[in-house]
């Protein structure tokens, strides 16, 4: 039985992430530069204009770029950079096709523990560690994978009763709250880099009447 998903906020979109693991990937791809339901309803809006009701990772590594480029820019674009996200899902179908026969479920179908799974994720492309952490603590909090050591391997996205990231929306209330914690994130980040650059310019200018001074 599939999951129920709501990381899209749309019924289709959301239907197809919890049945097709490629899906879930691809939409864990896009998530960046746009809002969280934009990226997740990718996969729907990319599969619709397929012509099928799931993603083939062989069909789309073998698309002609450009091609799978301009269907990614129809509009509604599928992303705020739809070429170069279009490179990435290619890039991405190709390793799967390569490495695992096309099965994106094989990345963790037989991980044997939360390092494994985590390693795996990490060597997909487009994947850094932070993306497969949160990708990781989707997988165990939402989709019932659980190799041992999942939730350290995710590291803080793996904790219980948290609002950090995807990995916790499964809803509308959840998804404001996961919004808003990211909001708090920015600006403690850029409260703490305005103070480094305060400081930066502050010696800087120590050491410049210094040198003056010589």
């Amino acid at each position: 039985m599939s999951p129920a998903i709501h990381l899209a906020q749309q019924p289709e979109a959301d239907e197809l992430l919890g049945r097709s693991p490629l899906a879930a990937l691809v939409g864990m791809l896009l998530d960046q530069q746009v809002p969280m339901e934009w990226a997740f309803s990718g996969p729907y809006t990319i599969a619709t204009r397929m012509g099928h009701d799931d993603l083939d990772a062989h069909e789309i590594a073998a698309r002609d770029p450009e091609a799978f480029a301009a269907l990614l820019s129809e509009k509604p674009a599928v992303h705020r950079y739809p070429g170069s996200m279009a490179k990435r899902i290619q890039q991405l179908c190709r390793f799967l096709v390569d490495e695992y026969g096309g099965d994106a479920e094989a990345v963790w179908r037989d991980a044997a523990s939360g390092k494994e799974l985590l390693d795996r994720l990490e060597a997909l492309p487009g994947f850094g560690k932070q993306k497969a952490q949160i990708f990781l603590a989707l997988l165990g909090k939402q989709y019932g994978v659980g190799p041992e050591g999942w939730r350290e391997a995710a590291g803080a996205y793996g904790e219980k009763d948290c609002y950090r990231s995807a990995a916790d929306i499964t809803g509308p209330e959840s998804l404001a709250k996961v919004r808003a914690h990211k909001q708090e994130m920015k600006a403690a980040a850029k409260a703490a880099k305005a103070s480094g650059a305060g400081s930066g310019a502050g010696s800087g200018a120590a050491k410049s009447t210094k040198n003056t001074g010589n």
